[in-house]
């Protein structure tokens, strides 16, 4: 690292290259030119974020939308596994899962685990064999069609990173717009003194590349296929 006269030198010379005196106050004020960083999509109703949030996961990040009804979770979810080729399956220790009827029920149907705190090398293990991971997103994001998850002791990140096929249970009301929303709950809840989770994940997609030739090739890495079951909690 710099020090602070080397800092200093280092600053003078590329003033100096620009042809002006060192500056070591902000001059003017910088003014965004619009409000999109917070505003795009907030017009939107609920209604529209949900289906804008299901085109672009569904043709942009090829993941697999179904919406269902708070009664036919469970039975859904089950089909979702089906279609993927069952278990074993590793579940996070979320009441959210249980609540729904979808923990009890994959549990009668499939060899699983369950996160615990106290298992971790179980943990690890199975993650690593199992064929399906299920967790419970905490919002989607219209923007991206991504989905964002919060980890704590009960709610391990490799649920959702190293199963072959990633399901993830996701309530219609808690679609967000875009990142920007997302941030303003984060510090709201942080200045009303909220414990933090241990890390919040930010996923768009089964895992991708396009870096050669700007082919996506999907499937790289991590979970080779993605399904979102959207939970319509607005008629409950």
């Amino acid at each position: 690292m710099l020090d602070q006269h080397n800092r200093q030198q280092f600053l003078d010379h590329l003033a100096k290259q620009l042809g002006r005196e060192t500056r070591t106050q902000v001059v003017s004020e910088y003014h965004p030119l619009n409000a999109h960083p917070t505003t795009r999509l907030t017009e939107l109703s609920l209604e529209q974020r949900c289906e804008a949030f299901i085109e672009f996961a569904s043709q942009t990040m090829l993941v697999n939308c179904q919406v269902t009804t708070p009664e036919k979770a469970s039975a859904d979810l089950l089909t979702l596994c089906e279609a993927y080729g069952g278990g074993p399956v590793i579940v996070n220790d979320d009441r959210r899962l249980v609540e729904s009827g979808i923990t009890p029920a994959v549990q009668a149907q499939y060899e699983t685990h369950i996160w615990s705190e106290n298992s971790a090398e179980m943990n690890r293990t199975f993650a690593n064999t199992a064929n399906i991971g299920i967790v419970f997103a905490e919002y989607g994001l219209t923007e991206s069609g991504g989905i964002v998850l919060f980890s704590d002791a009960q709610r391990g990140r490799l649920v959702s990173l190293l199963p072959k096929v990633s399901i993830v249970v996701l309530n219609k009301s808690t679609i967000l717009p875009r990142v920007a929303q997302l941030s303003q709950i984060l510090h709201e809840k942080a200045q009303q003194g909220e414990r933090m989770p241990s890390c919040i994940n930010l996923i768009a997609g089964p895992s991708s590349t396009a870096d050669i030739e700007l082919i996506k090739v999907v499937g790289v890495h991590g979970p080779v296929a993605k399904a979102y079951l959207i939970i319509d909690d607005t008629q409950m």
